[in-house]
Formats: C-alpha cells, sequence, structure tokens
C-alpha cells in the first residue's frame, strides 16, 4: 500500500484540565478503570498529559478533549481541540 493510501488513526481523549500556569500549555488529567486481577475489584487509575493550547482559553476545572499530534517539546504531544 503506497504512503499516501496509509492513515493513522488519530486518538482523541476527553479529560479535565487540572493545571493552567504555564503559558500555552495545559495539563489535563486523564481517568479510567482497571480491574485488579487478583482481588477483581476496579481500580481509578489518572494519568497526566501535557496540551498545547494557543489561545491560553481553557481553565482548570474545564472539561476538554485532546488529540494526538507531532511532538510540539519535550514532554508535550498532544493538543486540546475544544470542550467536552
Amino acid at each position: 500500500m503506497p504512503q499516501s493510501e496509509k492513515q493513522k488513526k488519530i486518538r482523541k481523549i476527553t479529560g479535565t484540565v487540572v493545571s493552567d500556569k504555564m503559558m500555552k500549555t495545559r495539563v489535563i488529567a486523564v481517568s479510567r478503570l482497571k480491574k485488579n486481577p487478583r482481588y477483581l475489584k476496579y481500580q481509578t487509575l489518572t494519568t497526566r498529559f501535557k496540551a498545547h493550547d494557543e489561545k491560553n482559553e481553557y481553565h482548570e476545572g474545564d472539561k476538554v478533549v485532546i488529540e494526538e499530534t507531532r511532538p510540539l517539546s519535550k514532554d508535550k504531544r498532544w493538543n486540546i481541540v475544544g470542550k467536552a
């Protein structure tokens, strides 16, 4: 298959802004449930992503949708698409 026909699916995740202290960068917390294999109980796992916010328009507590993008800095690989 030629390279032009091959398209990579862009991942989109919904999360909550937990920090807006950096310029053009927001920290997004994404929670998910994982089942413990031994005790068969569900645990909440939280992952924090740094995402690019060009206009500094999202603030703590906002629910947002982020999508994967090329590396923008050492830690930033996500871009904020909009509110959830």
